[in-house]
This record gives C-alpha cells, structure tokens and sequence, in this order.
C-alpha cells in the first residue's frame, strides 16, 4: 500500500487552476472521489472545475455538490493541471480525452490492477479498496479540510466499491479510513438508504426480466444474466438502473463467478464479472476482451457484436478459467 508521491502533492499544492475528471458513466466511487478531492481543493484555495461527459444520474444525485459538475469542457490551457480519478485507461475518459490530455501536467489517481498509464504523473495502488481511500490519504497529504460533505462523498465511495464492506478488497486500513469518515458526521445508515434502498417501480420491473435471463453453466459455478435495449425500452429504464443487478447472481452459494451482460442503446455491449475468492481472476478475462480490473471485479465493453454472440464467447472463456484453478 502506497502513498501519495511527493511530486503529485507537490503539482497540486502550487497549481492555482485545477480540472477534475472520472470516467464516463461514473460509479460511486469515482464520483465520490472526484467531488471529495474536489472540496478538498477548495479548502486550500484552489479553483476546482468538475468536469463530467454526461449528468449525473439519479442514482448519484444525492451526492454533495454534483451539481456542480459541467458537462462542457473549456479551453484545456486555461488550467494549471488536471486530475482523473478512478480511470484506468484513457479511452474511459470520454469522447474529450484528447482535449482533457492536452492539460498539463495531467495527474492519474486509480486502484485497478489491469491499468494503461497515462498522463505525466500516476498513482496507482490496486491493493487499495477504492479510489476514494487514496483520495482520503491524498487530501491528509495536501493538508486541506476533509469537512462533512468531502467525507460524505469518500464514504460512498468506500461503500460502493467494496460491496458495503464485503468484498476481499476490505482491508483494515478501508475500514479505519470509514470509521473516521463517520466521526466527521457521516451516517452509515443514511448512506446506505440513499445507495441500496432509492429505486423505482420500473427498476424493479427491469430487475425481473434481468433475473428471468439468468443461466447457469459448470455444476452451478458459473452464472450468466443479460439486459437487452428492448428490456430497457420496455420497462423506461436506462444501464445506470442496472446498478448492482450483477450482485444477484454472484449471491448464489455455488457460483465463482457472475457475469453481467448489458446492451446500451449505441450497440455498445458491457460487461461486468464477479469472482469470489482468490483463485478466480476475472480481470484476466476481461483482459482478453481489452478491459481489466481487479481479481474479483472486472469488466470491458465491445462494439458491434450481439448479447448472443458475446454471451457463447464469454462462457467459453469463463468454463477455461474456471477449468484452470
């Protein structure tokens, strides 16, 4: 476990200017990252622009201050540096990662294992839980404030990227680092409502066709489930609905691994994957499809190809891996 480079402290100490920037369809822990290291900025003076591709869907939106994220990026030499947080790869960042590239230095800040450095300066520390535990130890770094709302953001970011405290990627430092988020007036439960217990009817109505696709494959150790456009159509619902649907199938006693299989409304299909336990490498999978991740939570996105298509490709390579262990 790393901490901060001197130097990423030292470009952001003397910057004046500074743009903030995720992926696009941002989780919880990439948009708590980035609106927390944001407020911590501004603490210390500095003008903050929060850039993000597309608004902030409702499952975010109660989050402090993602009203003030902009979706129009601004002449790229009008800032002192920028920082991405939560990005793995370049591409991730948008349809403006020229542009947003072109500010310099550029700083990355991320926990994935399967990354592709970019920028002129990076942090990556895959055994961190969330990117929102190297925020916290980069704003004790910088010296600024981590005032309620700040620890708000990280909170949620902890909690979504470690399945509420459950996943491997838990470590003692993840949950010292969220008991002090808690003493600076965060309420564990408040959080939790807002992430786990704020959807609608139609939702619920896609969850049931998503459930209703599930397959099972190697004596119970492989689960697969889909949401096609005409689920999406049919129930008035769009991919960031489909937020945690992968946990469904990973629940289930018998399986390793989970595969989640979403069809957006540009043909793009992505894919999220699951594991349980150290033996199963999914990032090693998603690899292979040109995304990554961690161990037990990964992922990638394909163009052009069809949810039957990639469904048969996927469970091939999923049985080999499984055959492997």
């Amino acid at each position: 476990m790393s901490n901060p480079p001197a130097e990423i402290v030292e470009v952001l100490l003397g910057a004046d200017r500074v743009l903030l920037a995720t992926h696009t369809y941002p989780d919880g822990d990439a948009l708590g990252s980035q609106l927390a290291l944001g407020r911590v900025l501004e603490s210390l003076g500095k003008r903050v622009f929060l850039y993000s591709e597309e608004p902030v869907g409702h499952l975010y939106d109660f989050l402090p201050g993602c009203d003030k994220l902009v979706n129009t990026l601004p002449d790229p030499g009008s800032f002192s540096c920028a920082v991405s947080v939560d990005c793995a790869d370049s591409l991730r960042l948008g349809r403006e990662r020229d542009r947003l590239l072109a500010i310099k230095p550029f700083i990355m800040v991320d926990h994935h294992a399967g990354h592709c450095p970019f920028g002129d300066f990076q942090w990556v520390d895959p055994g961190r839980s969330a990117t929102g535990e190297m925020v916290y130890d980069l704003a004790l770094a910088l010296g600024g404030e981590i005032d309620y709302e700040a620890a708000y953001c990280l909170y949620t970011a902890l909690v979504s990227d470690t399945g509420s405290f459950k996943y491997a990627s838990t470590t003692a430092k993840t949950l010292a680092v969220a008991a002090d988020l808690v003493s600076r007036g965060v309420k564990p439960a408040e959080v939790s409502g807002r992430l786990f217990d704020n959807f609608s009817f139609n939702r619920l109505h896609l969850l049931r066709l998503v459930l209703e696709s599930l397959e099972i494959h190697s004596d119970g150790r492989v689960a697969l489930i889909w949401a096609t456009r005409e689920m999406f159509t049919r129930t008035g619902t769009v991919p960031a609905d489909t937020e945690n649907f992968i946990n469904y199938p990973r629940s289930v006693a018998s399986v390793q691994v989970a595969a989640f299989i979403k069809e957006s409304r540009d043909n793009v299909i992505s894919v999220s994957l699951r594991s349980k336990g150290r033996e199963v490498d999914v990032a090693a999978v998603a690899g292979e499809f040109g995304g990554g991740g961690h161990r037990n939570a990964a992922g990638f996105k394909l163009k052009g190809i069809g949810v039957e298509k990639i469904r048969a490709e996927l469970l091939v390579r999923l049985e080999a891996l499984l055959e492997s262990c």
